[in-house]
C-alpha cells in the first residue's frame, strides 16, 4: 500500500487529492509542519525533512508533482479517469506544463512570502521580499487566466492532475489572504475544483487523519 507522510493544506495536498481523485489504497501519516522542526525522527525517514514524501514498494518520492503523474500511471494505467494526458493526446504538452507550472512557477513564490512575511521570527522578516513575491505569483497568474477565458479546465477538455497541481497554488493563495487580487476567471475555477467529490474527501481524509494522529487539523498558522 502507498504510505504517503502529509503535514495539513501542505504541498502534500496534491498527492492526497490525486489518491482520492483514482480511488487508490493509501495509509496517511500526518506531521507537524515543518516535520523537520517538530518531529526529528522524520529525518530518518526522509533526510530532506520536506513533505510530500511517498512510499511505495522500492519506490521514494519527495516532488508533489511528480507523485501526481506517478499515481496517474501507477493506478490508473489505462486513463480511465482520464487524470493523464496521453504523448498522443493534443493536450499533451499544456498538461506537463501545468503539471509543472503550479509547482514551480505558482508555488515557489509564495514558499518566500510565506516564509519571509510569516513564518521567520519578527527580526529576520523581509518585508520587501514578501510583498515583490506576492506580485511575482499574481503575475504568474497571467497564462493560467488567459487558459480559462475560453476553457472550463487547464488542458484537453477535461479534469486532470495539472488542475490539482495549479489548485494547490490556489488553495495556498487563499490561505495568505491573496484571493481577492486573483483574476475573477482564475478565481472562478477555482471554486469550481473545490467542488469535486476528490477534492472534498481529500480536505475530510486529512481532518480525520490529524485528528487521529494527534496532530492539529488546522493548516500552519498564518499570523
Amino acid at each position: 500500500m502507498v504510505v504517503l507522510y502529509h503535514c495539513v493544506s501542505a504541498r502534500s495536498f496534491r498527492p492526497l487529492w490525486m489518491l482520492e481523485e483514482l480511488g487508490a489504497p493509501y495509509e496517511l501519516r500526518m506531521l507537524p509542519f515543518p516535520p523537520r522542526l517538530h518531529q526529528r525522527g522524520y529525518l530518518e525517514v526522509n533526510p530532506l525533512g520536506t513533505i510530500p514524501f511517498l512510499i511505495d514498494g522500492d519506490t521514494r518520492m519527495t516532488e508533489s508533482a511528480a507523485i501526481c503523474q506517478y499515481l496517474a500511471e501507477r493506478f490508473d494505467p489505462q486513463n480511465i479517469k482520464g487524470l493523464a494526458v496521453r504523448p498522443n493526446e493534443p493536450g499533451f504538452g499544456p498538461w506537463l506544463n501545468g503539471l509543472h507550472q503550479g509547482e514551480a512557477t505558482l508555488t515557489f513564490p509564495q514558499t518566500i512570502v510565506l516564509r519571509y512575511g510569516h513564518f521567520e521570527p519578527d527580526e529576520r522578516k523581509l518585508p520587501q521580499a514578501a510583498e515583490d513575491y506576492t506580485k511575482w505569483f499574481l503575475s504568474r497568474l497571467r497564462w493560467i487566466d488567459a487558459v480559462l477565458q475560453d476553457n472550463e479546465f487547464l488542458c484537453a477538455g477535461r479534469f486532470t492532475a495539472a488542475d490539482i497541481s495549479v489548485a494547490y497554488a490556489l488553495m495556498l493563495a487563499g490561505q495568505l489572504g491573496l484571493q481577492a487580487q486573483m483574476p475573477d476567471a482564475v478565481n472562478a475555477y477555482w471554486a469550481r475544483l473545490q467542488e469535486r467529490e476528490g477534492f472534498r474527501r481529500a480536505l475530510a481524509a486529512q481532518h480525520e487523519a490529524a485528528l487521529a494522529q494527534g496532530i492539529s487539523p488546522q493548516a500552519a498558522a498564518i499570523d
